[in-house]
């Protein structure tokens, strides 16, 4: 008889930090994933001067914002899911409260809010100060399920070997 793999928050960790080195656009800039498990996932872009939209007020660029919020609403699917399961972004709302701020690093968090058979439903957050949101994403997933899901893809997400948070070649 087989054993059912559960994953632990530790596992979740290591395969949502896995899929942000992945990507390189995320690699690149940094992206650094704090939390992640069936309750949500927590991602921290540190500062960079490349970061900046409007460079006389200092002020970040709304797409580093929008990115960050479809990546962390991405990363909250994939522990929401009896299994993982490939889950394309399918629409992404963003509302922009106030600028973010260069200087400081930059806080995104999500949750899947509802999953069904077709589509997952998330929410996340930005801030720089926790009790000042920058903006909120809403973001909605399409489930390709299983058999459009790439063999050995959870294998692969939770595959034992170190994933070094910044390295890359």
């Amino acid at each position: 008889m087989s054993r059912v793999f559960t994953p632990s928050s530790d596992d979740w960790l290591r395969a949502v930090r896995r899929m942000v080195m992945l990507v390189p656009h995320t690699r690149e800039l940094g992206v650094e994933v704090v939390a992640a498990g069936p309750d949500g996932v927590r991602f921290r872009l540190p500062w960079r001067t490349d970061l900046l939209g409007d460079s006389t007020r200092g002020l970040v660029h709304g797409g580093a914002l929008t990115m960050l919020l479809d990546t962390v609403c991405g990363a909250a699917v994939l522990p929401a899911l009896p299994s993982p399961e490939v889950c394309p972004t399918l629409d992404l709302r963003v509302d922009h409260y106030r600028p973010a701020l260069e200087g400081q690093a930059i806080i995104a968090e999500a949750r899947a809010v509802s999953v069904s058979a077709s589509v997952v439903f998330t929410e996340g957050l930005v801030w720089q100060t926790r009790s000042q949101p920058v903006a909120r994403g809403i973001a909605n997933f399409v489930r390709l399920g299983m058999r459009n899901t790439p063999p050995g893809f959870a294998e692969a997400l939770f595959a034992s070997d170190d994933v070094e948070e910044g390295g890359h070649d």
